[in-house]
């Protein structure tokens, strides 16, 4: 025990610690001269002694964790030097834990543990402590604050919180490559002992793989793992504290390692050589057989490009991006009698090759595709296989050889082949051929300026299987030879004027021929022998197959000759020369002082030597064209004429209206107005000026009653004349109106009815006996002519007082 003593008031505490430590601080105090020993003052004198003043200080107890004993566990003790074991000085805590974790003895001042304590849940606990006098409960000392820290020992053991592990490590990396990390955590107290010192070990799987004890990385120990034979590992990590040392504490956890691949295994074709047949009729693209590689890596790795190394001739490969397989085709037409069997070396490569591997090999196979062509009938075959070009002239003979066409049977057996011409190219029979040669000869005469070509289609078919066929065009080219004679270009025509001066070039001429030597064509101008003997006109300038016509003489005079006929005769080159005559007319016509034509007496014109059949005919046509319109436009003017002549010999107009639209039968009376028949001739009802009725609408009897009596009597004549007729055509619509048997549609009535009187009285000649009549004929002078003979008969005085 320590004591420590204060004089004067002051006391002084003693606190034990059972397995802590105290510290001390001392303070220092002014003294006078006198000593301090054991604790007692002593005096020499009543003022040369002063009061020395003590203090010190501490903090902590310690108690042990996991107590698991039936007694409470002694902590230590609070003591004062003021307590003299007399029982006057009461002991008492306060802060965490007191009064039920801790538990003091008032009188000892003992402090005990009443239940274990853990560490992990609370490391330490802060109280206060107190000195009372147990009779006036006063503080003998002030409160001091002290810690009771749980001391730690080694009952947590290791964990892994972040479990299960999964990593991944590349196959074929070196050894020591870093795969992960894994980290275990121990709740023990790091600062005090080794109890949360950890280290890590590999229980399972330590011959691939290797753990730092201290860090925990895990780490490669082989250089050879491959994904191919082992594509993940399980490992069993241990952790264990107190540096592995005895009386640790471990823990476990599982950690799955995952291989990854790299590219490290070049394409593989399971078979060294496949075999396929194929028809020699496939077409151009048509698949011969299928073939693939393996790649024992994955992903991306195992991409591969397939290509031709031997006979890419005749054959392409193509990859399908659906199953990956190399597909062999057709490149070129395939024939079994050039070749039977064909051998193609197919390649797989990868396409993404990673240099760390390339000294493990080639990332390449091949394999060999032998393609077998089978044999089938086939057609003909013409040489040359796209057609013939043949030439012959166009004055060859019937039955002459144009050209051979040739055709073989392609197959082993070589069959005869048979010709022919098909008739659809060849509609006319201009060419035959020979079946079995193939010879094709004329059937009629030929003539380039017609058709300078001739297309035609042989077909070729086995002999005794016409179902071979094959078909090679045939192009004839007609030569020519000079059966044309040159012709003049156009019709060309001349004129010239009176004061032409001489040498002046009045026209140029040109011709043309329908043939075509292959020299080209070259032409020769002169007059011919009936005109070369002209002293008015010459042919100059003969250049370019064209030639000039000028004068030799000053001034022609158009009243002794307007007209001048030119024979120009044309030669051709030939082989044979041919020649033709062509006549140029040329017209002397009158000009003005500029040289301007102001009028000829005839036109100038080329005529040729004679006309053809077809030309003759044709004119002829014309004429009788011309002589058939003449008659009809006389027949019209003599139709018309009739017709006017019959006009006027009427008196009386039949007046017909006529109307398309059918009425409603019986009954309806709005399908058309009846107004128009009724008052055919009641013109004052229609008129509502004083004029009267337009007097050229009337009858010719009527107009001229009107004339002789006037405007005003003429109107009342009118109305007294046709009141008779209105009333006549009103009474036979009644009738029809009112008879059931007439058809139910409208109808034209026609009816005959004169009138009661006529002005002109009775035409008779029994009264024109007597002398003694006193009928009056002189108005039938007033009717025109057509009625003068019949006036002389009955009113001849009155004739005669007119004539005179």
């Amino acid at each position: 025990m320590i004591h420590i003593w204060i004089t004067g008031p002051w006391t002084t505490l003693t606190i034990l610690g059972l397995l802590g430590c105290c510290s001390f601080a001392w303070s220092e105090a002014s003294r006078t001269s006198g000593t301090i020993s054991g604790g007692s003052e002593q005096e020499e004198g009543p003022s040369s002694l002063e009061r020395v003043k003590r203090g010190w200080v501490w903090n902590q107890f310690f108690v042990v964790e996991e107590y698991t004993g039936s007694d409470p566990l002694y902590v230590g003790k609070i003591h004062t030097d003021s307590d003299e074991g007399e029982g006057n000085i009461r002991y008492t805590i306060s802060g965490e834990g007191a009064g039920s974790i801790f538990i003091i003895d008032d009188r000892t001042g003992d402090i005990h543990a009443t239940e274990g304590l853990d560490r992990e849940e609370k490391a330490f606990y802060t109280l206060r402590a107190q000195a009372r006098d147990r009779l006036t409960n006063a503080p003998l000392e002030p409160e001091s604050e002290f810690v009771i820290k749980v001391q730690d020992i080694n009952d947590s053991e290791p964990q892994f919180l972040e479990g299960p592990y999964i990593g991944s490590v590349a196959e074929l990396s070196p050894i020591g490559t870093s795969v992960m990390k894994v980290t275990a955590s121990d709740a023990d107290d790091p600062t005090y002992g080794s109890s949360a010192r950890v280290v890590y070990s590999v229980l399972d799987g330590e011959k691939f793989f290797t753990v730092d004890k201290h860090t925990g990385i895990i780490m490669t120990a082989v250089a050879d793992l491959d994904r191919e034979t082992q594509d993940r590992y399980e490992l069993v990590v241990k952790a264990t504290d107190m540096a592995g040392q005895m009386g640790c504490l471990s823990g476990s956890t599982t950690v799955t390692i995952v291989i990854t691949d790299v590219n490290d295994n070049p394409p593989r074709f399971p078979q060294k050589m496949y075999q396929f047949s194929v028809s020699e009729a496939a077409a151009v693209g048509t698949p011969v057989g299928r073939v693939i590689a393996t790649d024992a890596d994955m992903g991306e790795n195992t991409d591969m490009s397939y290509l031709i190394k031997e006979g890419g001739e005749l054959f392409k490969v193509t990859t399908d991006v659906e199953t990956h397989e190399a597909v062999v085709s057709i490149k070129k037409l395939l024939d079994f009698e050039s070749k039977r069997t064909h051998n193609v070396v197919v390649e797989a490569v990868n396409k993404h090759v990673d240099p760390r591997f390339v000294d493990l090999g080639s990332f390449r196979d091949q394999t060999i595709v032998r393609v077998s062509v089978s044999d089938i009938d086939e057609p003909p075959i013409f040489q040359p296989a796209d057609g013939t070009i043949m030439e012959v002239q166009e004055d060859a003979k019937v039955g002459s050889v144009v050209g051979i066409v040739t055709a073989r049977d392609p197959d082993v057996t070589n069959k005869p082949v048979r010709f022919s011409i098909d008739r659809t190219t060849d509609q006319d029979l201009i060419f035959h051929i020979d079946p079995d040669s193939g010879a094709i000869t004329l059937g009629k005469n030929l003539d380039r300026e017609t058709a300078g070509w001739h297309n035609i289609t042989v077909k070729a078919v086995e002999a005794d299987n016409h179902s071979m066929v094959s078909y090679s065009p045939v192009s004839i080219r007609i030569l020519d030879v000079n059966d044309n004679p040159p012709e003049l270009a156009t019709p060309y025509e001349a004129s010239i004027c009176e004061n032409a001066k001489p040498d002046q070039l009045i026209h140029s001429i040109s011709v043309v021929d329908r043939d075509e030597p292959q020299s080209g064509h070259q032409f020769f101008f002169t007059l011919a022998p009936e005109g070369s003997s002209s002293r008015h006109f010459t042919l100059s300038n003969v250049t370019e197959n064209t030639a000039g016509i000028r004068t030799q003489r000053l001034g022609f005079n158009r009243h002794e000759q307007n007209v001048y006929f030119l024979p120009i005769l044309v030669v051709d080159s030939g082989p044979p020369s041919l020649s033709t005559t062509g006549t140029l007319t040329i017209h002397v016509c009158g000009c003005d002082t500029e040289g301007v034509i102001q009028s000829c007496n005839a036109t100038a014109y080329v005529m040729s030597a004679a006309l053809s059949p077809g030309a003759l005919i044709a004119l002829l046509v014309c004429m009788l064209i011309l002589i058939v319109l003449v008659l009809l436009i006389l027949t019209l003017k003599r139709h018309r004429k009739s017709q006017r002549m019959a006009e006027d010999e009427e008196d009386m107009r039949d007046n017909v209206i006529k109307y398309n639209d059918e009425g409603g039968g019986e009954q309806d009376t709005e399908a058309y107005d009846m107004s128009a028949l009724r008052n055919l001739y009641d013109f004052p009802e229609a008129k509502t000026c004083d004029s009267g009725p337009d007097i050229r609408s009337l009858p010719q009897w009527i107009q001229a009653n009107r004339v002789s009596l006037g405007a005003d009597g003429a109107a009342a004549a009118a109305a007294t004349d046709f009141s008779l007729f209105k009333g006549y055509i009103r009474k036979k619509v009644e009738q029809a109106d009112a008879d059931l048997t007439v058809p139910p549609y409208d109808s034209f009535q026609t009816y005959a009815f004169e009138g009661t009187s006529s002005p002109a009285l009775s035409l008779s000649s029994i009264h024109t006996l007597s002398n003694t009549s006193e009928q009056d004929f002189s108005y039938l002078h007033d009717w025109g002519p057509r009625f003068r003979q019949l006036a002389g008969y009955y009113a001849p005085g009155n004739r005669e007082e007119e004539g005179s």
